[in-house]
């Protein structure tokens, strides 16, 4: 088994029961749920015109390597509403994959880690909340120092 942290957001229709729905296809897939942080309200992040976001983080377990993750993620947000939009744009549901054990991989589908995890105070506030301690495998610092680095 391993070990993924995954960056849940929406900020289009009922945002809480939407992240609450992808959770539970994530369960019914197989995968187990560990650890899940607060839900934070947060401003939107590169295009700013659009309805603010709520904002979570959970740790997962399971058997599926990152790509099999990473087509379940999207899967999960089409089933969950999620259509092609403008990047950064109003979406129902997004699932970013953040961490995969300490993998580090980039190829022009997925890269792990999250490439923009030290730069957004909201993957790392409710990703701080569950993971203080975890070590940025790229950058060498917690989650907690590089939480306090953007928002102090």
């Amino acid at each position: 088994m391993s070990t993924a942290y995954i960056g849940i957001g929406s900020n289009l229709g009922n945002r809480e029961e939407n992240c609450k729905k992808a959770i539970t296809i994530l369960i019914e897939n197989g995968v187990k749920v560990t650890k899940l942080s607060s839900i934070v309200e947060t401003e939107p992040w590169g295009v700013r015109n659009q309805p603010e976001f709520i904002n979570m983080a959970i740790k997962i377990e399971t058997g599926l390597k990152p790509y099999e993750l990473l087509s379940l993620l999207k899967n999960i947000e089409s089933a969950v509403g999620r259509f092609p939009g403008p990047r950064w744009g109003a979406r129902v549901i997004d699932l970013d994959i953040l961490f995969y054990n300490d993998l580090v991989m980039k190829t022009a589908d997925l890269e792990i880690p999250h490439p923009r995890i030290s730069e957004r105070e909201f993957v790392l506030k409710p990703l701080a909340e569950i993971a203080p301690d975890k070590i940025h495998p790229v950058l060498k610092k917690s989650i907690t120092a590089l939480f306090n680095d953007i928002s102090g």
